[in-house]
């Protein structure tokens, strides 16, 4: 089965919203049921589990049987990091789904993620076993000086970057057996990690999928704006 994984455990302070933004309403329905209702409608995704804020989980079920998400199975408490809650969704699912089940972990304020990309994440995993979605670089980026941090004398070659998103998805036997490592070793789980960058410090290989840049996280203000502009062109 392709099970969905929807992180909507954040407070976005950098929203400045008196609500967490994932349920800021847009053009009369939240921006989580954007995101939801994009897994709900794709043939390939079997069902859908969420790791909800903590005291949000009822709101979530509500707008969810209003808006139509059949595919919900499950919403589960979050944790204070992104890693935190993505641990306790995969603990969560444990007995409720197989270990060769695919696992499509994506953040709840992503709300524009495009249907091939999500079949690609899929098609990949399926191939190697795991897959993240990804998109050229199309910078320049230079690298600080080690003694001076407004001097540089150095720089990345952006064709050998890659911007690495969600949707990311993985089996779940792996996903299990990677949590109970990284937060036994305490590795790969600051609170700027994220399951992609976990799995490389664990020593695994990562296989890139599609992306798009549509595909942006609502973290502030502009980028809600954004948002509206995308929903007013396809409308």
């Amino acid at each position: 089965m392709n099970i969905a994984l929807i992180l909507a455990g954040g407070i976005g302070l950098r929203m400045g919203e008196e609500i967490p933004k994932q349920f800021i309403n847009v053009y009369g329905k939240p921006v989580i049921i954007y995101t939801l209702e994009t897994f709900q409608n794709h043939p390939q995704i079997d069902c859908i589990y969420c790791v909800c804020l903590e005291g949000w989980q009822d709101v979530l079920k509500k707008h969810c049987k209003e808006f139509g998400i059949s595919k919900l199975k499950g919403v589960f408490t979050g944790g204070s990091t992104s890693q935190e809650s993505i641990r306790n969704g995969i603990f969560s699912m444990e007995g409720l789904v197989q270990s060769d089940d695919i696992i499509i972990i994506h953040d709840g304020v992503r709300p524009l993620v495009d249907d091939f990309v999500l079949t690609d994440v899929i098609a990949k995993c399926k191939a190697y076993g795991n897959a993240v979605s990804s998109m050229p670089y199309n910078e320049q980026i230079f690298v600080v000086h080690d003694k001076d941090s407004v001097v540089t004398d150095k720089y990345i070659p952006r064709e050998t970057l890659r911007r690495v998103v969600t949707p990311q998805a993985y089996k779940y036997d792996k996903l299990l057996t990677s949590y109970r490592m990284a937060f036994d070793k305490g590795v790969g789980i600051s609170p700027s990690s994220y399951t992609n960058t976990m799995m490389t410090e664990l020593g695994e290989k990562l296989h890139l999928a599609a992306g798009s840049d549509k595909n942006i996280k609502l973290t502030t203000k502009d980028n809600l704006e954004v948002f509206k502009a995308y929903l007013q062109m396809q409308s």
